[in-house]
């Protein structure tokens, strides 16, 4: 079926069973000497007869990271110690400042009030929020077992871009219109 659609690889099955005697470490018996083919392996372009099932090099593109087994198949997974920062109370954090947002982001528009308290908070949860975001996804895609350096590079680039992001989101809000005056100006541009 696979010569049908492509001749060269009823070529590559046939060089393959032709493999030179340097490569086996038995000698063949008569009866597999007697099926193999008898075209000259010069015959065979080089290309085909590198590239058996694949167009690239073997090599990967990129090592795989480090890899570190500890215990057997059998051994339990280890339970971390309870932390009120993390697990379910962590959870229940993440939760109720999604939820919270929805409300502090449609009521200024909704009721034509732009009190400044309510755009503070609204302020302060979305930098919460894009904090918790971004470290979930720095925990997920760099563990600490695999890469330690390249993740305290991410955590420590985090929290000075939340930093950065809240001390300038505090100057917009005392020195400027603030962020529902401003989407509310842009939005009636």
């Amino acid at each position: 079926m696979a010569s049908i659609m492509r001749p060269g690889l009823l070529r590559q099955a046939c060089h393959a069973t032709a493999a030179p005697q340097r490569f086996m470490s038995i000698r063949a018996s008569p009866l597999a000497q007697q099926l193999r083919p008898t075209f000259a392996p010069s015959t065979i372009p080089q290309s085909t007869r590198i590239a058996a099932f694949h167009a690239t090099r073997r090599h990967q593109i990129l090592p795989a990271l480090p890899q570190k087994v500890e215990g057997t198949a059998n051994d339990p997974t280890p339970v971390p110690d309870p932390s009120p920062v993390h697990g379910s109370y962590h959870w229940s954090f993440e939760r109720i400042v999604s939820a919270g947002l929805v409300p502090l982001t449609v009521a200024p528009f909704a009721a034509g009030s732009l009190n400044p308290t309510t755009d503070a908070i609204l302020c302060a949860l979305l930098v919460v929020h894009s904090h918790i975001g971004f470290e979930s996804c720095i925990i997920d895609y760099f563990p600490k077992h695999r890469v330690p350096l390249l993740r305290n590079i991410a955590m420590w680039a985090l929290r000075i871009g939340t930093l950065t992001l809240g001390v300038a989101l505090y100057s917009f809000e005392t020195n400027d219109v603030g962020i529902t005056e401003a989407v509310t100006r842009l939005w009636h541009a």
